[in-house]
């Protein structure tokens, strides 16, 4: 039978509710938030809550339960800056992320503290799933920037994501060649990185310029060619605007940085004329 302090913090800062949260005990939860000594909302010391413990490990009925409750607030950022949603999304849970979706008093977009968001979050991680949930509210900036200033778009094409690249580039006021800090667009990350799909995505769009350098002057024919990533180097090369002897700040062209790297593939494919059908274009 509990005692007294059923608030009351153990020697790492957690109360019996986060430990019965974070595991997803939910008759241990019911029969805590019965108490009238109960602080439902009461972090530990990093700054979880229960709530945020629960969406966190996707204890759907954990958070179903704890929303049920006024004194909740869903909001709440954590010693790291991320909140129940943020955390929910970023892990795939998409159960968590539609209960959490549900309250009038969530804040769908907001930030932790390195400027992810839920979708930046989701997007990154490939969760398709959740990413479709998000777009489909009308109080997501599709567009909203990340860590490094990266949109969700260039999260996912960086780590190449296809089904959540093509559901970013349907909305109708995504910016698909928006830079990150760095100068990289989603077209050069993913070509950088060998995403043949997502490359040949990007490029089917008009408001592409495939030939655009980030800081460095680096292209994304360049990083595919330094990379060796030769199916890639193919569609830039197909494609009528790209010009494949633009070098870098220091000089360097594709062609270049293949053969420094030995990259015998791409070299051939960079001394190839110019295709009868491409010219025409």
């Amino acid at each position: 039978m509990l005692g007294r302090g059923g608030s009351k913090k153990d020697s790492m800062g957690n109360t019996p509710l986060a430990w019965a949260a974070e595991n997803g005990h939910e008759g241990v939860v019911r029969v805590l938030l019965a108490r009238d000594d109960i602080d439902p909302d009461r972090p530990g010391d990093e700054g979880e809550t229960p709530l945020l413990l629960a969406a966190c490990n996707g204890h759907e009925g954990v958070v179903k339960i704890l929303l049920e409750r006024y004194d909740i607030n869903p909001n709440i950022l954590d010693g790291y800056g991320e909140t129940p949603l943020l955390l929910a999304a970023g892990n795939g849970h998409e159960g968590v992320v539609k209960l959490l979706l549900g309250r009038d008093d969530i804040d769908p977009d907001e930030a932790g503290e390195d400027g992810q968001t839920p979708i930046s979050q989701a997007a990154r991680n490939g969760h398709e799933g959740v990413v479709k949930m998000l777009l489909g509210r009308d109080d997501i900036d599709p567009n909203a920037l990340g860590e490094e200033d990266q949109t969700p778009l260039l999260q996912a094409a960086r780590n190449g994501h296809e089904g959540v690249v093509e559901m970013l580039l349907g909305c109708d006021n995504i910016d698909p060649d928006r830079p990150g800090e760095d100068g990289q667009t989603p077209l050069l990350q993913a070509a950088r990185n060998g995403h043949e799909g997502v490359v040949k995505m990007l490029l089917g769009r008009d408001d592409i310029n495939p030939n655009k350098p980030d800081k460095d002057g680096q292209t994304p024919l360049l990083l595919a060619a330094c990379n060796g990533h030769g199916e890639v180097v193919k569609l830039l090369l197909e494609h009528h605007s790209v010009n494949p002897n633009i070098p870098d700040f220091d000089g360097h062209t594709p062609l270049w940085w293949a053969a420094q790297y030995g990259h015998a593939e791409v070299m051939a494919l960079l001394q190839r004329p110019i295709s009868a059908s491409r010219r025409m274009v």
